[in-house]
């Protein structure tokens, strides 16, 4: 059962003053801890989620029900996000990154090479689908700049181009991220049929960034 429309919901009680002051405090502090790296992130988070299921939560009845509404989230994406820590590793290790980068590549005719930031603005949000940003940014980029390199094109420009789309406008469809599931997983919805809505616009969207890149010469055609 989702929470998404239609499931009927009934009145929250309103947070207190002081409780929203503790939340606040301890959102601020966990920042400055995370950025200061204080200590290891995972440990900051634990500590942070206790602090905070203690405030917002303070019966054990309230704990249980909250760690049993969204257990199944949690199980969920830790499988996933080791599922695809091996998936990435093993097509790294393998060097099956570098090959796919190459043959895709060799399938761009060399007419186009010089056009090549335009190519990868446009293919950058589709790819999220099959690349993880680690695999897309350190193995797939910099072949792509590299041809680039060899027709006359400034890397950068590919680089500018690569960030329209790859895991931004694609972030939330892609398989490879933890948030994509958790946010499916919540809002009751299937993971195809939260792909096929979003892909349309996502896609328009990183077009109309392309063109606006063009426009202001981020890269050129």
């Amino acid at each position: 059962v989702g929470e998404g429309p239609g499931t009927l919901r009934l009145p929250e009680p309103a947070t207190p003053t002081w409780l929203t002051v503790v939340n606040l405090v301890l959102t601020v502090t966990l920042m400055v801890a995370l950025i200061a790296e204080a200590m290891p992130l995972p440990v900051l988070f634990v500590l942070g989620f206790t602090v905070a299921l203690v405030f917002n939560h303070p019966t054990w009845e309230s704990q249980q029900a909250l760690l049993e509404r969204h257990g199944r989230n949690v199980v969920l994406v830790t499988t996933m996000i080791f599922a695809a820590g091996v998936l990435t590793g093993v097509l790294t290790g393998t060097g099956m990154i570098d090959e796919m980068a190459r043959a895709l590549v060799d399938v761009i005719p060399g007419s186009l090479s010089g056009h090549l930031p335009v190519l990868v603005a446009i293919t950058g949000m589709p790819l999220s689908l099959v690349f993880t940003p680690d695999a897309y940014y350190f193995g797939v980029l910099p072949v792509l700049a590299e041809t680039a390199a060899g027709s006359g094109t400034d890397p950068a420009e590919v680089g500018r181009a690569a960030i329209l789309g790859q895991m931004t406008t694609g972030f939330p469809l892609s398989p490879l991220t933890a948030s994509t599931f958790i946010l499916v997983g919540m809002s009751g919805v299937s993971l195809g049929e939260h792909q096929r809505f979003v892909f349309r616009w996502a896609f328009a969207t990183s077009l109309v960034m392309t063109a606006g890149a063009l426009l202001t010469g981020a890269f050129a055609l």
